[in-house]
């Protein structure tokens, strides 16, 4: 078949079923192969509908430029448009992205502006902020923002989901998909909704993202968030393409996992595919495992190709590093916890309570470091190191309310992060903090990682 350009060969992409890692596992298991897209993911998919929308309402106009943030794949599909229709593409990317993600952004003629990963999202740093501020200054340019773009969704009503319905004949009940931006999710199963109602849809979300609370309790939980490795899912925000009403249950799934079933999918099914497809086929895998019937036939998106994770999940010292290989792993957060046989009290220091008062509560339980709360929530951290450093130089601080000298809150990790995950995220003077089973706060320093580390 002969194509008049690159981006006519979006779409179409095959159904392969699952042969070895779906065993003991009723029904029948397909992934939609999303790397067999120009651009080796279903983001393709969304790029060329928010430009052909943008230009038929006349918001990009020729020779102008696309600026996006993105973690690397909706810029390779702006990019390929970019390409075919002559517009230049400047892109924003958070530091935690993978390097050749990078580098194939680059390959195909773009910019890419790198931006801080542990900020908040309205932080001027942020690569949400830096691709808006990019947008305002620079004339003739056009912010697609994938996140709350409906044209994102809507590529995937009009393309993901004919194609699935198709080639499953209508056979399918269960539909599978990572949740980001939430259009790959929401679209299809939007259209297959409207095919068979009774389709059940599973979103797989991250550890540190907001996504499966906020569908649970509709509670937008900020305690939920905290930094995370795998790229591609999961989110901060609550885009306006994640429609939760087409999504009847989320499954999270931690990095690690994630990470070694991309590896399983690549050495098992011949299937070389990104980190964001090992959590999406291991969070649709647990469903299935407890629901799916000889009757069911699930659908599991996979997103993209390999190529952008050879220096992270496919990189075995890598994988040693971050404790992902289990020679390595000593133990988990969860461990450091069991291990202190529920006596446990955090010691905290209130918003609004003067800082001596807070500096006696460090001394008498002889600690170094303490969460700042304000109703339940943490708001702020002390150190005694950076505290002793500013009341020696401003003396009156001892009788300030203790919101005046606190510093940024301890970060949130999850409760299964390895011991090696850990020791990467503490900084040199600040501990982390976990939530337990029962929702209850631990704080987890530097000389805890060393004393479980030295029993393993």
């Amino acid at each position: 078949m002969i194509y008049n350009s690159i981006i006519d060969t979006i779409g179409d992409t095959p159904l392969v079923k699952l042969n070895r890692l779906n065993k003991g596992i009723k029904g029948t298991i397909y992934v939609k192969v999303e790397y067999f897209n120009p651009g080796n993911s279903v983001k393709d998919r969304m790029a060329i509908k928010m430009i052909d929308d943008a230009e038929k309402a006349g918001i990009l106009k020729p020779g102008g430029t696309i600026i996006e943030g993105t973690s690397g794949n909706t810029g390779m599909g702006l990019a390929l448009v970019g390409i075919a229709r002559g517009y230049k593409c400047i892109f924003t990317m958070a530091d935690k992205q993978s390097k050749e993600k990078i580098d194939v952004l680059k390959a195909m003629g773009a910019e890419v502006v790198v931006c801080p990963t542990n900020v908040s999202p309205d932080d001027p740093r942020s690569y949400y902020s830096v691709a808006k501020k990019l947008n305002k200054d620079i004339p003739n340019s056009f912010y697609p923002n994938q996140y709350d773009n409906l044209s994102n969704w809507k590529a995937h009503y009009e393309t993901t989901g004919p194609e699935i319905w198709k080639d499953t004949e209508g056979k399918i009940t269960h539909f599978a998909a990572g949740v980001g931006t939430g259009g790959t999710m929401s679209g299809t199963a939007k259209y297959l909704k409207e095919q068979n109602p009774s389709i059940v849809s599973v979103g797989i979300d991250t550890y540190g993202s907001v996504f499966k609370k906020y569908k649970e309790t509709g509670e937008f939980d900020e305690n939920e968030i905290y930094p995370y490795l795998t790229e591609g899912i999961g989110e901060d925000i609550l885009p306006a393409n994640v429609d939760f009403s087409m999504i009847d249950h989320f499954v999270k799934v931690t990095d690690k996992d994630s990470a070694v079933m991309t590896r399983r999918l690549s050495r098992e099914e011949g299937l070389f595919v990104g980190w964001s497809c090992g959590s999406a086929v291991h969070g649709a895998l647990e469903y299935a495992r407890q629901h799916l019937t000889e009757q069911d036939t699930m659908v599991i998106i996979l997103p993209d190709h390999g190529t952008r994770y050879l220096g992270k999940v496919y990189n075995d010292d890598w994988m040693k590093n971050h404790g992902f290989l289990e020679d390595t792993t000593f133990g988990t957060a969860r461990d450091i916890i069991s291990s202190r046989n529920g006596s446990y009290e955090l010691v905290v220091a209130k918003k609004g309570e003067k800082v001596k008062a807070a500096i006696h509560l460090m001394n008498e339980r002889s600690v170094s470091q303490i969460p700042v709360v304000e109703d339940g929530n943490v708001i702020g951290s002390l150190t005694d190191t950076k505290l002793l450093t500013k009341i020696i130089q401003k003396p009156e601080l001892k009788d300030a309310p203790v919101e005046e000298v606190m510093e940024d809150s301890m970060k949130f990790v999850a409760l299964d992060s390895t011991l090696d995950v850990l020791s990467s995220m503490v900084d040199k003077d600040k501990a982390v903090l976990v939530r337990d089973d029962l929702h209850q706060i631990h704080i987890i320093t530097k000389h805890d990682i060393l004393g479980a580390i030295t029993k393993g």
